[in-house]
């Protein structure tokens, strides 16, 4: 694998270790909280974030079948710790498979977005998956603490 294309999945991997770290030792009540209106439990979140990685980068940029029910992530429950880890480490392999076989020259290469039929290039869906998962990190890490405080 290409230098960039290594930093790149191991700050990915870094970015899900912290949700990991977020969501340890957290009881399925936790889990399953929605801390407010217009607002979604860590198991809607975590779900969202490797149905989103797995559809934009194994999807879009590698051209893998994926089969996402965008909606229906958000609705999910029930899933537990272990569970979550899996959808990270799933996804997150994913990612290093398509990762491994790309070269810096197909970083400009251009795809269309499914969701709303826009061009962009390979560079731009790993920013923004890469985005996605630093943003989603935020609200895991700010659910959690709304959840420890709550009290």
């Amino acid at each position: 694998m290409e230098t960039f294309f290594e930093e790149y999945v191991n700050r990915l991997q870094e970015l899900h270790q912290e949700i990991k770290d977020a969501i340890k030792g957290l009881p399925q009540e936790a889990l399953d909280w929605v801390p407010g209106k217009d607002m979604n439990s860590l198991v809607a979140i975590v779900t969202h974030l490797a149905g989103s990685e797995r559809a934009s980068v194994g999807g879009t940029v590698g051209g893998i079948p994926v089969n996402r029910d965008r909606a229906a992530e958000f609705l999910s429950k029930g899933s537990d710790e272990a569970a979550l880890v899996s959808l990270l480490d799933d996804s997150l392999e994913v990612v290093r498979s398509v990762c491994a076989k790309l070269t810096l020259k197909d970083l400009e290469a251009k795809r269309i977005r499914p969701r709303d039929q826009h061009e962009v290039t390979v560079s731009w869906i790993l920013l923004h998956a890469f985005d996605h998962a630093a943003l989603h990190l935020g609200h895991i890490q700010i659910t959690r603490q709304m959840w420890d405080q709550r009290k």
